[in-house]
């Protein structure tokens, strides 16, 4: 049995985090399911800026088609065109999963990020344009994401909720999502076909953290690299397991909902010194997603070594990391606030890069 095989029998679900049309139309992505157990796939703007951007050849037969478009129906046209291909391919996952793997994700544009009714409007449009029942549609997990997780979840459709560093506000988001089934059952919607993750980032939480420690540049301060991120996430299971453990989640089980599972991302290393499976490895736990760019999912496969359920009975032990953090001046609240505007920033200029290159590349067609 392969690393893979262990970390799935445990119960993680492994899904792939990018997404592009030689991928799809190669086999590759077929293939990754076959070989890898890969059984979902992400995306984001980053990543179709890449894709859209590096893989002309690809995608000039489509391009042709949109000529005279403006540039925001052309990014729409292509992206949900993968996403469909990506749904059909992994049709067969979905239905044996009974739902709940074989899923893609397409997100709402990154402008919108603070504007709440917008993201619930174009969640709606965009999960009709794709018009595939293994769809997820992300929205990230800012002030203004978080009531609009309920009302998109309240139509019935599928969330995957992004960008979430903090475990208060991973508490709101888990909240919105209780609140968006009861809606979505007072709106007459069978429970048990909403699909919903929580995107907890990972490394990012490191990088950041690490980067504060090496400015104290203190023995004590050393000690504690590359312990932030993984503590967060297991601090983040256990609000997940609290939340599941009361009578309003029970009572929407029993009406055929399934649990919100938390999802791990931004699982690539940063530091070139750190193991490279390291955030699949020590994130593993029974119900979880853990969503990798293509290298470490192939670094997982060829040198990891399953150490089984890694997250379960941790909080202690996480909280204690924190604790310690805090007495030389590292502050969680603060990190997580500057990495969600960060990850914001980020996904927007990557949008707009998109938007400008294809601008020019529809204009010379």
């Amino acid at each position: 049995m392969s690393v893979l095989d262990e970390l799935s029998q445990i119960g993680v679900s492994i899904w792939l985090d990018d997404l592009d049309r030689h991928r799809i139309e190669s086999g590759n992505l077929a293939n990754l399911i076959a070989s890898h157990c890969v059984v979902g796939v992400t995306t984001n703007p980053s990543i179709f800026e890449k894709a859209l951007t590096s893989g002309v050849a690809e995608y000039a037969p489509q391009l042709a088609q949109l000529k005279g478009s403006d540039v925001d129906t052309a990014v729409k046209a292509l992206t949900i065109h993968d996403v469909q291909a990506a749904c059909d391919i992994f049709h067969e996952t979905w239905v044996n999963s009974n739902g709940v793997d074989g899923r893609v994700s397409l997100e709402v544009d990154p402008r919108l990020a603070h504007d709440t009714k917008a993201t619930i409007a174009q969640a709606r449009e965009l999960w009709a344009a794709v018009d595939r029942k293994n769809l997820m549609i992300k929205i990230p997990a800012t002030l203004a994401g978080v009531p609009a997780i309920t009302q998109v979840i309240g139509s019935g459709i599928s969330v995957n909720v992004t960008l979430i560093f903090s475990v208060e506000r991973y508490r709101d988001v888990m909240n919105a999502w209780l609140e968006g089934l009861e809606l979505a059952q007072s709106n007459g919607h069978d429970l048990a076909t909403i699909e919903s993750v929580a995107s907890f980032f990972v490394s990012r939480v490191d990088a950041q953290v690490d980067k504060e420690l090496d400015a104290l540049g203190t023995q004590q301060a050393q000690s504690l690299r590359g312990k932030a991120a993984i503590a967060n996430a297991q601090l983040a299971w256990a609000a997940f397991v609290d939340t599941t453990q009361q009578s309003r989640w029970t009572a929407l089980s029993e009406q055929g909902a399934h649990v919100q599972r938390p999802l791990w991302a931004s699982t690539g290393v940063k530091d070139p010194t750190y193991d490279d499976t390291r955030y699949v490895i020590e994130l593993a736990a029974p119900g979880c997603v853990n969503t990798m760019p293509e290298s470490t999912l192939n670094a997982v496969a060829d040198h990891g070594v399953s150490r089984g359920d890694t997250v379960t009975g941790s909080a202690i032990s996480a909280q204690q990391v924190w604790d310690e953090l805090a007495t030389i001046g590292i502050d969680r609240i603060a990190i997580c606030e500057h990495l969600e505007k960060d990850g914001v920033a980020k996904f927007i200029d990557a949008w707009n890069q998109l938007l400008t290159s294809l601008s020019e590349t529809l204009a010379e067609i």
